[in-house]
């Protein structure tokens, strides 16, 4: 049981002590003290729903907002920042909405840090008309901006539209960065668009992005999809770092393009060197086996990856059936 905390402190220390809890990440007894405040101003609000937000707990900072909207308080735009970032994380398509319809009413809504977090909001939540209208709102776009409409497109299935933005992008005088790259190589990848690709990899060349290993999986992910094999096994080679993705990407490739022992050398060297196979690897292979007909090698994968701990997930049993 909580400790019992002081009653009627001046507002100025219960705002003190609830930040100090909120740093200390007790939130229970900064909640308990918010609670004992009978006008808490909006900063005291903003206070509470921010530290919900970074620990985690979207539905708190959501519901709090909506008692703050209740007593009728006119939100800052950091309340609502906040608020945004919690909608983003818990694809809470409803009150992603309503936060975006109140930045619209208390005129928020041209804010460019406030603006991009409601691109990214909409975006995972894949809701793109709502994205699209939070871009067009904006009177300045910076490159996160940019990036977040582009990886809205690509991710709810528009790739065209996403090149495209890419392209404002670019005569906007807007400079792609690291994510801007590797979030729109899937574009390129899913309409086989080669030229753009290699434009794309020479640009990251030249601007020394290949050590970043998001674009240099994006781009074997994009020459294996566009049929350019020994490209994505020269990227992939070449790369200074490998991760897990990075691998997977390679085996599928190598499977897609017809060269499963390949794919094969690089799953046994990534077992022999103790990496940390994950559904994706252990799908990868699997898969891969069964589209070249190799049904026996298939069954013995199966079951030494259950052996692993691994039991078979929906995309697994896809594969199987």
């Amino acid at each position: 049981m909580l400790p019992k905390l002081p009653s009627n402190l001046p507002s100025h220390l219960s705002l003190k002590l609830i930040k100090t809890y909120c740093d200390s990440g007790d939130l229970r007894r900064a909640r308990q003290l918010f609670d004992k405040i009978t006008n808490p101003d909006v900063y005291s609000w903003t206070v509470l729903i921010s530290a919900y937000t970074r620990r985690g707990l979207q539905k708190e900072a959501i519901n709090l907002y909506t008692r703050l909207r209740d007593r009728e308080i006119q939100p800052d735009k950091f309340v609502l920042l906040s608020v945004v970032k919690a909608c983003a994380t818990s694809r809470d398509l409803i009150e992603a909405q309503q936060a975006h319809k109140d930045a619209v009413m208390y005129g928020f809504h041209r804010d460019l840090l406030l603006g991009n977090a409601m691109i990214d909001m909409f975006g995972k939540c894949k809701y793109l008309e709502g994205a699209k209208k939070a871009f067009q709102d904006l009177q300045f776009r910076d490159v996160i901006s940019w990036t977040s409409i582009c990886s809205c497109y690509v991710t709810c299935g528009k790739p065209r539209m996403g090149l495209q933005a890419f392209r404002d992008m670019r005569l906007d005088g807007v400079r792609p960065n690291s994510v801007s790259l590797s979030s729109i190589l899937p574009a390129c990848s899913d309409l086989k668009c080669l030229n753009l690709g290699r434009e794309i990899h020479g640009f990251v060349v030249k601007n020394g992005f290949e050590a970043n290993v998001f674009i240099s999986s994006a781009l074997v992910d994009m020459y294996a999809s566009c049929l350019c094999i020994r490209e994505a096994e020269l990227v992939f080679d070449t790369m200074v770092h490998r991760d897990i993705v990075s691998h997977n990407v390679m085996i599928s490739a190598y499977f897609e393009n017809g060269e499963a022992e390949k794919a094969f050398v690089i799953f046994a060297r990534m077992k022999n060197e103790g990496s940390k196979l994950n559904y994706a690897s252990w799908n990868a292979v699997l898969c891969g086996c069964l589209q070249s007909g190799r049904t026996q090698q298939a069954l013995g994968l199966l079951a030494e990856m259950q052996d692993a701990g691994f039991n078979p997930n929906q995309i697994t049993l896809t594969a199987s059936v």
